[in-house]
């Protein structure tokens, strides 16, 4: 008989001590689901082309934060920076991809900008966006200089890519008076060129562009340089450029070829709480090897330079966790 009772009370103990258990275990996934979570429950990501590599890291981006924390967070396919800062400046994003030019130019109210756009903090810098311009091959195109009287898509009306198009023209003395521009985005572009229609177009991105890849699989190119002095000379103006120069074999090229290059920045409206800015740049960042896995434009992506040649002012969230790194 004592042994049954032992028995039973040590059952007794055994099924508290599970509940109890049970009981911890709740609390701490209820604090743990909590902890993974936003103030916000959405959060828009503005980009630029379908085929770019904004467009194709910030969806991989998107679908790490819908999964983490459990929000409606997408892209917007834009026409890019202008277009991206404008919307965010409407709080009609929350997040977005732009590129060091027209983040500049819009908080100084410069260019394609009326008035300086408010309510714009910058998470990091981010990889080179590289002016890309390539020419059909029979169209008698090497340098930039050989574009004037000829068919140039510049990239989208407003873009960072038709900013620095027009930047670096008028850097060598050539205006869109001098040449046919055409406002098309980067799988317009290709096609323009594939078809025909136009001689060289601009496509000013991350490396490399799968437009442009695409478009040398199946078309004889040139790729046109820039002259590394010259580019030192309009940076005298426009400070977000530098040289740079595209890696021999990117699209079937022999040699490297020199061109310009401007820093991409991921900005974030400033009205979000700094709780929810560090969870967002923690997790970038915790998240480049996946990114790089859907653009390898990512790859160059780095929290050593993540400060480096900022434009807007750093979002207290972002000072907050490189302040912990």
């Amino acid at each position: 008989m004592m042994k049954h009772k032992k028995l039973g009370l040590l059952i007794s103990f055994i099924v508290l001590a599970g509940l109890l258990l049970a009981a911890c275990g709740s609390n701490g996934d209820d604090e743990e689901s909590e902890s993974e979570s936003l103030d916000s429950n959405i959060v828009t990501i503005a980009t630029g082309g379908a085929s770019g590599p904004y467009n194709i890291i910030a969806t991989t981006l998107a679908d790490i934060y819908t999964n983490t924390y459990d929000v409606n967070s997408r892209t917007q396919t834009t026409g890019a920076s202008a277009e991206n800062l404008n919307l965010m400046a409407e709080e009609k994003v929350e997040m977005a991809f732009v590129m060091s030019d027209a983040l500049s130019q819009a908080l100084n109210g410069e260019a394609s900008f009326s008035e300086p756009l408010e309510g714009i903090s910058q998470i990091a810098n981010l990889y080179p966006n590289v002016v890309q311009i390539v020419a059909r091959a029979d169209a008698g195109i090497e340098t930039i200089e050989d574009l004037a009287g000829k068919r140039v898509a510049v990239g989208d009306q407003g873009s960072g890519v038709e900013l620095n198009a027009r930047a670096l023209l008028e850097g060598h003395d050539i205006s869109y008076d001098d040449l046919q521009a055409d406002y098309l985005g980067y799988a317009e572009a290709a096609d323009g060129l594939s078809s025909g229609r136009i001689d060289a177009a601009f496509l000013t991105s991350g490396l490399p562009n799968a437009s442009l890849l695409e478009l040398s699989e199946t078309t004889d190119i040139n790729l046109v340089t820039i002259d590394a002095d010259n580019i030192t000379e309009i940076a005298e103006e426009h400070p977000y450029f530098i040289d740079f120069e595209i890696p021999a074999g990117t699209y079937g090229n022999e040699e490297a070829v020199p061109t310009a290059a401007v820093p991409n920045a991921l900005v974030v409206r400033s009205d979000f709480s700094e709780e929810d800015v560090y969870k967002l740049t923690k997790t970038f960042f915790e998240s480049l090897d996946t990114l790089s896995n859907s653009h390898q434009a990512a790859e160059d992506i780095s929290i050593e330079n993540a400060q480096e040649g900022l434009i807007a002012p750093l979002h207290p969230g972002a000072e907050k966790y490189f302040n912990e790194q």
